[in-house]
Order: structure tokens, then sequence, then C-alpha cells
């Protein structure tokens, strides 16, 4: 890590170095913003109008532009809550321009709203109608700044971080936070693969086609803000039914040629945790860089871990209208493995574990190629083409939970070994125009994405009969090798058309083209024959979609949105199981549906905020296994299209200041109140289950079962209190029960992988105090009360069982930013 680090620095220090003779070549424009009083407004955006050149103000109001042509300028300013500015200016070669600007008037009072709500309301907030080359007009978005959380970052504790997204459903069975698992409207959270899961724009899943769970995420430390688009994501991103879920990195310092953060914490377990990055702007070339290092023994028996994060960013103005830019992630872990438990064993013991020799581990390695370029002010392009090579690495004793890890004759058993390598590309074109029709501005965005992807699957492999981590095999083969393979090309449109000044209508379509292919060994017989897959897939098909808002009150919006949406054929639908009988329905279809949001969303002046909606989600054409006979017979193993679901709700999210509403300033201190909630009624309106008994078939329909892992309730209610640089967030956590199968099986099953998944309730309180401008303390406990409780069983890896969410912990962190 230190050298990696210091390979960093050395290497930003030098390309910056480089083009460091780029400030001389042309003009600066430098300035103050200050709020009607004359306080200084940090964080507010200034764009030269028709370029893609920008930058932001820093925590004294200032901001530089520099290496900017001869010429004339239009300056824009923008930001949350601000009344747009825009100023002209005359930029003359090696001089230095001063403009001041003081934002006289805003949305909703800025002199009140920019500096109380910042202390008292730490509100959720939405994605614009546009935002760089995307439209979410219509849209139900929510935009969570991690600056603004009082969280614990330094395990990405996901309850706390989503702790205003209401109807977030949230796996916490790794207290690692190496892999985020989250859902929403009753979807699966394994690995938040509903979700179209990205990083600055592009892809970072194995698979989005094939393979969707997110064994990648950065550390949330180094975030500056997450996007979540629920389902109507889908027109202009693709898969899945959850939307967009988008991690949006820190970006440079666009201040000074060099700056610097540093983050070292420590906590329960042995956890160490080490965060440093840096970053500058010089001239035309703006960089970041990060290395972030964390270890822990964990809460449970045998579930140590490592994980090294890495992350470099350059980007360059070619001129005031090309930018290109490079980034490189990496990431190496490895985490030991605790194994499920049954129900017996968790109410005896739940930081128990009967599994000392499973491990797991997924290197990631996604480097990303940008450019974008600005025609006009009303005409912007960007094209991202990204990669990774990833793996995903297992070796375990993966036997029911209820079966020993012990000796046969004084000798363990063999562990299983079972590895993916993944050798992925894409390239996303998208471009964004506004034009005039009858008098009024409209927007178009549109885009082309194409994906290419190819997965190594070897599995069920004899490992060796130790306890550590190694990959190495004890047989030559593996029983089951396969080469999977996916290519989309996908087109898309969406318009705002703008029909009044408070009224907005959003069609658009995505036009998909879908081809799998996979061929290889799925197993071995006993007497070393092969049995073989080769089979391939080949679909095209129109997702439609339309969004209205209408503005009932400047600060309040009425919002809908209906659109299409599915989820590709994964490789594991496509793949016969390990038995001789098993027969892939040559009909199978991807799962079609879509879903329709109905909200109202907006604040009271500048102590409520809220969103407050209803949803429907139609789930369409699940996968699943049937017993059937065959005409001798014989059973055998029958994967197709089961049934459909259902899932539909309200989700709520409102903040309150009492303080603000009631007594305007406060000397004291601010006191916000929140609560986002959400009631979710998920159920099977048809799903076929077919059984043998006795050399006879019976089908039975499982329709108004409740789909699994779908509570009824998920609420979490906070309350946060600041003064000056110190602010204390009190955060109770409640959810309902839930269901582990599709056959809602009350009483758990021995090897404990089925049955209820009680309700529950978790308390977190974390503090933060900034002082001296640069300096920050924080410190949390989460699960205050040290609850027993469990969100997950897991038929396989990494269980198989009940799998504990962490008892009680604590953290503190100590940071400094020059």
């Amino acid at each position: 890590m230190v050298r990696l680090t210091t390979f960093l620095i050395l290497f930003l220090s030098a390309l910056t170095a480089t083009f460091a003779n780029d400030t001389e070549a042309g003009g600066t424009l430098r300035g103050q913003v200050t709020d009607p009083s004359g306080a200084p407004v940090s964080g507010a955006t200034i764009r030269i109008k028709g370029t893609i050149r920008g930058t932001v103000t820093d925590e004294k109001g200032h901001f530089t532009l520099t290496n900017l042509p001869k010429g004339g300028y239009t300056v824009q300013l923008s930001g949350v809550a601000l009344t747009p500015v825009e100023r002209t200016v005359e930029i003359k070669a090696n001089e230095t321009l001063a403009l001041d600007i003081a934002v006289r008037e805003t949305v909703q009072q800025l002199a009140e709203v920019k500096i109380v709500a910042a202390r008292g309301l730490r509100e959720l907030e939405r994605l614009p109608e546009v935002d760089g080359t995307a439209l979410f007009a219509g849209k139900k978005t929510e935009v969570i700044n991690l600056s603004q959380l009082d969280a614990n970052l330094v395990t990405n504790n996901t309850r706390q971080i989503f702790s205003k997204t209401p109807g977030v459903m949230v796996w916490e069975n790794d207290g690692s936070g190496m892999q985020v698992g989250v859902a929403v409207r009753g979807l699966s959270p394994n690995r938040s693969w509903e979700f179209n899961v990205r990083q600055n724009g592009y892809d970072v899943s194995p698979d989005p086609f094939g393979y969707p769970e997110a064994y990648y995420n950065p550390p949330m430390e180094a975030v500056e803000q997450i996007q979540l688009v629920r389902g109507a994501a889908s027109l202009q991103y693709g898969p899945q039914f959850g939307g967009l879920l988008n991690y949006v990195l820190k970006k440079p310092d666009a201040t000074r040629k060099f700056g610097f953060e540093t983050q070292q914490s420590a906590g329960s377990f042995g956890l160490f945790s080490t965060y440093n990055a840096i970053s500058g702007t010089v001239g035309k070339l703006s960089y970041t860089a990060y290395a972030h290092y964390r270890r822990a023994d964990g809460w449970r028996e045998n579930s140590r871990y490592g994980i090294f994060n890495g992350y470099a960013s350059v980007q360059y103005a070619v001129s005031n209208k090309l930018k290109l830019g490079f980034e490189l992630s990496r990431l190496y872990n490895e985490s030991q493995q605790p194994g499920g438990l049954t129900d017996v064993q968790f109410a005896q013991n739940a930081r128990q574990s009967v599994r000392g020799r499973n491990w797991f581990s997924t290197p990631w390695t996604v480097p990303v190629l940008s450019a974008e370029y600005a025609f006009s002010d009303k005409t912007r392009l960007t094209w991202k083409v990204h990669g990774l090579v990833g793996e995903r690495n297992s070796i375990g004793f993966v036997r029911p939970i209820n079966t020993l890890d012990v000796p046969t004759n004084g000798v363990l058993a063999a562990r299983q070994i079972d590895r993916d390598h993944y050798r992925n590309w894409g390239s996303e074109l998208r471009l964004l125009t506004t034009y005039s029709l009858l008098g009024r501005d409209h927007t178009l965005a549109t885009g082309v994405k194409y994906f290419n992807g190819y997965t190594r699957r070897r599995q069920l492999g004899r490992g060796d009969t130790g306890s550590d981590f190694n990959l190495n095999l004890a047989e030559a083969a593996f029983p089951r090798d396969l080469d999977l393979r996916v290519q989309n090309v996908a087109y898309f449109a969406e318009n705002v058309f703008r029909l009044t000044p408070r009224w907005t209508v959003t069609p658009g379509f995505r036009l998909e083209h879908l081809a799998n292919d996979i061929s290889g060994r799925f197993s071995l017989n006993a007497n070393g024959t092969e049995n073989r897959v080769s089979q391939n897939s080949v679909r095209n098909f129109l997702l439609l979609g339309i969004g209205t808002e209408y503005k009932l009150l400047p600060t309040t919006t009425l919002y809908a949105n209906l659109s299409q949406a599915y989820r590709p054929l994964l490789f594991s639908d496509l793949t016969p199981g390990a038995v001789t009988d098993f027969v892939i329905d040559p009909n199978l279809q991807d799962s079609r549906g879509g879903n329709l949001d109905l909200g109202l969303r907006g604040n009271l002046r500048n102590f409520l905020n809220f969103d407050v909606s209803y949803f429907r989600m139609q789930y369409n054409n699940r996968v699943g296994t049937l017993t059937l006979l065959n005409e001798a017979s014989r059973p055998y193993q029958f994967r197709t299209n089961v049934g459909n679901s259902l899932s539909q709700g309200v989700e709520a999210y409102v903040e309150f200041d009492p303080i603000v509403a009631f007594v305007g300033r406060s000397k004291a201190g601010y006191l916000s109140l929140f609560t986002s909630a959400s009631y979710t009624d998920a159920r099977y309106t048809t799903l076929r289950t077919v059984g043998v008994s006795n050399g006879q078939q019976t089908e039975t329909s499982l329709r108004d079962r409740r789909v699994e892992n779908a509570p009824e309730f998920i609420g979490r209610f906070g309350a946060n209190y600041s003064l000056k640089g110190f602010t204390l967030t009190a955060l109770l956590n409640r959810v309902g029960k839930a269901y582990s199968d599709a056959n809602n099986t009350e009483t758990p099953a021995a090897n404990g992988q089925t049955g209820v998944i009680p309700a529950y309730q978790v308390l977190d309180v974390s503090a933060t105090y900034r002082f001296a401008r640069r300096y920050n303390v924080r410190a949390g406990v989460n699960n205050l009360t040290d609850e027993r409780y469990f969100t997950r069983r897991a038929g396989g890896y990494p269980g198989p069982g009940l799998l504990p969410g962490d008892g009680r912990n604590w953290f503190v962190s100590v940071g400094y930013k020059l």
C-alpha cells in the first residue's frame, strides 16, 4: 500500500509538472461568490457557457479558471437552491481578470436556506431535470451526499448510508462492508444485483446481463454522492428492475494545485483503516487518486478480512470544447467466511462459527477512457469506454451447516474451489441537446451502448484439506468448466417536452439486442466422461416509458412515471444443473414487466422536506426449476418461466426542523427529525410448482404467497443535532418479518436455509466534530443495544444457513484535509 501511494504521488506530480507550462498559455479568471449578507458561498458551480470548462467555489467562495484562450465568454453560476446567474467577460492572454458575484436571491431565499439548512435540515436531495447528458425529469430520484451524513463510512455501514432513502432493504451479513447488498420494492438484495450498479456512470459489476452481482464497490470515504434512480432508469440504463445505483467519487480539487486528504480509523475487533487521497488542478490538467486499506478480525469467529482499494484519475482539457480523461480502479481483498448457522446455533451463540476453512476473494481492475465535447451551450457529447479484468474466487467446505466439518479417520474433507475470470469491455456514447419548438425549449437525450462480456467459470474443483486461503487444485481439472459470453447493443432516447413553465412530459424508448452463448463442460460422470453444453440465444425487443412532472408550487412537484423494464436471463438460468436429467426450456424468456411511480415531493420554506409516493412493479416470467416426469415416467429437472409477481406500496421520506420552524435562528444549535419508511405488498400472482411422489406428478400454485426477502415494513427514524462544527445523529432501523422462500415456510429447516426472517430493530449513534477548518473527528456505536438478529438465510455461499448481523461495535476516526 505504501509503495502504491508513493507511486501515485510521484506519477501525478510528474504529470502535473509536464502540463504546468499550460498555465502561461492563456488568461486567468478569478473571483468570489457571496450571499446578500456578504458571507462566502461554497460549493457553487462556475461554468464557461458552451464549453467543458468549469469549477466549484471553495469554503471561502473563491474560484479560479486558468489557461482560458483570449476572447469573450459567458460565465454561468448555479447550485443547490441558487438562482442561476450569468456574467459576460473578456479574457486577455497572460492576464488575470477578477469577477466577484453577489447572489441577490435564490429559489428559496438563499440567505435563510443556504446557511440555516446546512445547520438544521440535512435533507435528501434529488437529481435535476437535466444532469450532464442524462435526463431525470419525471423520475423518482435520490442523491445521498456522504459529507452531510453522520454515518460509519469506515465499514460502509449501509443501513446508515441509506437511512433517508425509503424502502431500501439491506442484507447485513457482511460486517466488512466489502460488498453492498441492497434492493427496493421486494427485490432480492443479493449483492445489489437488481440494480444497474455503476461508478462515475460506468458499469462495475461482472456482467450486468449475465451475472450482475456487484462484488465491487468503492470505499465510502472516497464517495462524494450516491445517486439512486428507481425503476424508471430502465430506458437510459437498461437492466435491472431496481433501477440505477451510481457511486460518484470525489472530484479533483479545482481550487489548488495540490490537495491532500487523510482519514485514520480504528474500532472494535481489531478494526484498522487508512484512507489517503491527493487531488488538484494545474492549468488544463486535473487529477485525483486515493489508496485505502482496511482490516479487522470481525464480530463473529472466523471472519477476519483485509481489503485494499486504489484509484487514480487524470482529466485534461484539450481545448475549451474537448476534455479527455482516464480512470483506473483497483481492488484486492481476502475474507474468511464464517458460514451460516442453524436456528438452534444462532439462539445458543450468534457469534460462533462452525466453518473455519472458508475463504473468498475478488480481485478487480476497472480501466476507463472518457471524452466530453461541447458543441455549444445547448449540445454536449460524452463517450466512455470501460473495461473489467476481475475474478471471483472461493474455497471452502460448502455442505449444509448441520454437516460438521470434522476429520474422518483423522483427515479433514477436501475443500471445494470455485473460480470465475471476467474479461469485459463496453462503450457508451451519449448526446444531449436543447432545442426550441413552438416558443419553448425542449431537451433530447439519446445514446448508444455496447457491451461485450466474457466469463470463464470453473466450479466444483477439489482443493486441499488445509485451512488457509489458497486456490491449489488437488486434481488437474474442474468438473465444471464453461465459457460464457454476452453481447449487447442498445439504442435509447428520451425527450423532455416543456409544455408550460410548470409542466413537463418525458417520453422515451430503448431498443435492445442481446445475445448469450454458453459452451463447455457442465459436469463429469463417474467414469470420467463429460457432459457438455453448447447453446446460444439472441433476442431483440423494445422498452417504452413516459414520465411527467408538474410544479404545484415553486418548491412542490407532482411526478409520475410508467416504464417497462427487464431482467436478462442469467448464466445460472442457462446452465444445466450438475445432474444428467436436466433440461433447459428452449423457449425460456427474459423476465419482463415494468414500474409505476406516482408521488409528491418538495419542501416548505426551510424547515420541511418531503417525498411521498405510490409504486407498483410487475415482474413477469420469473425463472425456476420444476421436477417433471418424462415419457418413461422418470423424473427430470426442467428450468422454465414459472410465474409472475406484483409489488406495490408506499415510500415516504419526511424531514422536519422544529427549531427553524418555530424559532428561526438559534445559538443553541439546530435539530433535524427525519423518517424514511415504506410499506410493500409483494406477492406472487402466479407461481407454478410441480412435485413427484410415488411416481405421480402433482402441480400446485403459490398464488398470493409473499415474495421472499420482502418485508412489508421498513422504517428508519432519526434525529440530527448540529451546533457549529459538531453534529450528532441517532438512527433507529426497524424491519418487519420476511420469508426466505416462496413457500413462505414458517418452521425453520434443520439446516437453517429456509424459515422466517423475524422482524428486528437496531439503534446506531454517530457524531462528527469539524474544527480549525481542516480537521475532523468522527465516532460512533453501531447496534447500541447489542441486538441479535439476521437478515438472510443462504442456500449456498457464503452460508449455507442463516447469516447473523453484527452485534455492538464502535469506531473512531481522525481526519485532515489540506
